[in-house]
């Protein structure tokens, strides 16, 4: 399919006629709890600020800046992060009180905390409110104060969410504050944490201020923290703060172009207004709990990746492609085809700053966070699902040299070449995750080339992908370290799991149970090395019925949850796991594990998800199976058929094209699929295609209580 004309179709979709405000189904608050690692605040879909209140800056739990089992806020800062494993961003914090002096833990009212996508308020127990919406790049606040005659505000460009208390000190290495006139304060900041940042700040005030304190800093602290104070009245104080990543100008400029004026209702309209016409582009017709996990998921999935140039300009960053390659940025190219040229392009601009594709990038810096280089599925997946709005040869340049040059983290290749895997005695850190993982972005840039006529270069990735091959030991029918001699890892705890990246092991942040599945292009192969399809429902019975704890686990393994026996569904490796079942001819078991996943592991509550919502692949997976289907291999352009959830959802596709998934007979017994229609066709197989969803039909499932063996 060609989209050269996807941005005209897409502007001229035809949304599905929807009379309900579908925004009411999103709780931000979902994930809030725990390690879910979401935040509460307001944004508008793909922005670059996100407003919202921090209960803490310095440990885990405060990846997102917010843990709802806190009963104090520290204040409100204008950046975060979602549903990710790191801690970064948090710029500008600010905190009305009336009190002499702020501190740090203030008490605020549970109840009184409300979201919506769009919008959030809270009240502090002192009585001062603070309500915050936002556009692509300005937060927008309106603060009331229950003492009209002390109106204070504590501005902390010092902070920011940090890996420990100490690091608060020194993660500004830069910083230059301006304050310009009575009511306009600007900055420019180099910071330091998960990645270095540079970026500008304008903050403005609807009323003039008077600088009533300088906070003195403590060592090595280079940003200002000071004290506002603001006349006696009973008018709510508007604030508004807006971020840019090139200049104090171009903040003035994205303010003036999207929030010129004081009409914090009027914003709030036009944040609401955006979220409705994309996640309306969803229909279901379900329970109540189905609506909210939908709508919450499709919020999730569109608070990234983020637009980090100026108003007007597009430039997208927060990729978290480890985890996004494997549905994410699929159902991107389903809903939302308008992005996705857009972020391809953005992904090679980078390699145009760095020299290789991006891995983990935030705000146009690489983290070298996690391994592979799955920048390279999801350009590939792009070209071959037929976008044409970025140079596909520039593409092919970008994927190959980042395919062939040494760079940081996972990417010897010199090793790989010589060994055909990672052998554990050089590379002494997650050398089996590197080569399973490398081997499927090698399969992937084979792929491109025999699409572009590169057949040398097609050869040579397609023998490299199968490098894996090497790691496959036949005796305990796993994957298993190797060291340059070929002599396997011994002892073998095959239970062990390691957070390899910082404490040593094989196996990133898992075990040789989960990473033994990370074959997604060749399915079959597997299914031959163990044995045939009945040794293969042998092993994979295993894995989610041994429930076995190692004593030699290392290093940080707290995200390895939403356990099934040793499925790790709060994990993204294990996310094509259930769905294997499948090659092997036994579909119920795919069916009976798909509806404990959503039983146990996604539920519209703060504590309602297993592990970090990882920038929105966790809601990727959770709404594909909803569909009835997963991109076991995103660049197959096939999606395997799984068991749906919810009894109908229709997608609003470009051009007016309607897809509809219809489950009849779904019930909390009827969870096994009895047969599947296309188009009031039979479904020869077990898998649908890119093609036939985009191009608009009906799936339609008969559901029954009983497998179908």
């Amino acid at each position: 399919m060609n989209f050269r004309l996807i941005p005209a179709l897409a502007a001229a979709a035809v949304l599905l006629a929807c009379s309900e405000d579908v925004c009411r189904y999103a709780d931000p608050l979902v994930g809030t709890a725990d390690n879910g690692h979401t935040f509460p605040g307001a944004c508008v879909p793909f922005g670059l600020v996100q407003p919202s209140p921090d209960s803490g800056n310095d440990a885990w739990e405060y990846c997102s800046g917010f843990n709802i089992a806190d009963s104090t806020l520290i204040g409100f800062s204008q950046t975060h992060l979602n549903g990710t494993g790191c801690r970064d961003l948090g710029d500008v914090l600010l905190l009305p009180f009336s009190t002499d002096a702020p501190v740090r833990d203030n008490p605020y009212v549970k109840e009184s905390l409300k979201a919506t996508p769009g919008y959030a308020s809270v009240q502090f127990q002192s009585g001062i409110s603070v309500e915050m919406t936002a556009t692509e790049h300005v937060s927008h606040y309106l603060m009331k104060y229950a003492d009209p005659s002390s109106r204070r505000l504590y501005a902390d460009f010092q902070n920011g969410m940090v890996n420990a208390p100490g690091n608060l000190l020194f993660h500004v290495l830069d910083a230059e504050i301006n304050y310009e006139d009575e009511s306009t304060i600007t900055g420019h900041l180099v910071t330091k944490n998960w990645t270095e940042r540079e970026w500008y700040f304008v903050l403005t005030f609807s009323e003039p201020y008077t600088v009533r304190t300088n906070v003195p800093l403590r060592d090595k602290e280079k940003a200002d923290k000071v004290i506002l104070d603001f006349a006696p009245g009973s008018k709510p104080l508007g604030v508004k703060v807006a971020i840019s990543s090139v200049s104090i100008d171009g903040a003035r400029s994205s303010m003036k172009a999207e929030d010129p004026g004081w009409d914090f209702s009027a914003i709030r309209r036009a944040a609401h207004e955006k979220w409705h016409a994309l996640l309306s582009r969803v229909s279901v017709k379900g329970t109540e709990e189905q609506k909210k996990n939908v709508y919450t998921g499709l919020y999730h999935l569109y608070i990234q990746p983020n637009n980090i140039a100026d108003a007007g300009e597009k430039l997208y960053s927060t990729f978290s492609l480890w985890d996004t390659y494997r549905a994410a940025n699929p159902w991107y190219t389903i809903l939302n085809p308008e992005m996705v040229d857009d972020f391809v392009n953005s992904m090679l601009a980078q390699y145009d700053k760095q020299g290789y594709l991006p891995i983990w990038p935030l705000w146009g810096s690489e983290t070298h966070c996690m391994i592979g280089n799955h920048a390279v599925p999801s350009i590939v997946e792009a070209y071959l699902k037929g976008y044409r709005g970025f140079d596909a040869e520039r593409a092919w340049e970008a994927v190959k040299t980042s395919l062939t040059t040494n760079h940081p983290r996972s990417s010897r290749f010199d090793l790989f070449d010589e060994y055909g895997y990672y052998p554990f005695d050089i590379m002494e850190r997650e050398s089996v995750s590197c080569t399973m993982e490398m081997c499927y972005d090698d399969y992937c840039a084979a792929l491109f080339a025999e699409a572009l006529g590169h057949d040398e270069d097609a050869a040579y990735f397609r023998k490299r992908s199968e490098g894996w091959l090497n790691l496959f030991d036949p005796e305990s029918r796993l994957v298993r370290g190797k060291d340059s001699k070929g002599n396997w890892r011994t002892p073998f705890d095959r239970f062990a799991l390691s957070h390899a990246a910082t404490h040593g092991g094989d196996y990133t942040e898992g075990n040789a149970w989960q990473y033994t599945w990370h074959v997604q292009q060749d399915p079959a192969k597997l299914i031959e090395l163990m044995g045939g399809e009945d040794a293969f429902e042998t092993k994979l019975d295993s894995l989610f019925f041994l429930d076995t704890v190692s004593e030699g686990n290392t290093g940080f393994v707290g995200d390895v949850t939403g356990l099934i026996g040793q499925y790790a569904h709060g994990n993204e490796p294990s996310h094509h796991v259930a769905y294997l079942y499948q090659f092997a001819g036994k579909p119920w078991k795919t069916e009976s594990l798909i509806r404990e996943v959503f039983d146990r592991f996604y539920r519209p509550l703060p504590d309602g998800l297993c592990g970090n919502d990882d920038c929105g692949q966790m809601s990727a997976w959770y709404l594909f199976s909803a569909l009835g289907f997963y991109p076991v291999d995103p660049v197959s352009l096939e999606y395997v058929i799984g068991a749906p959830q919810i009894p109908e959802i229709t997608l609003s596709l470009p051009g007016g094209r309607i897809f509809t998934m219809k489950a009849r007979g779904l019930s909390e017994e009827n969870k096994y699929v009895e047969s599947v229609s296309l188009n009031g066709k039979p479904l020869e197989g077990y898998k649908l295609s890119h093609a036939d969803i985009v191009s608009g039909g009906l799936l339609e499932f008969t559901m029954t209580d009983k497998p179908k063996q």
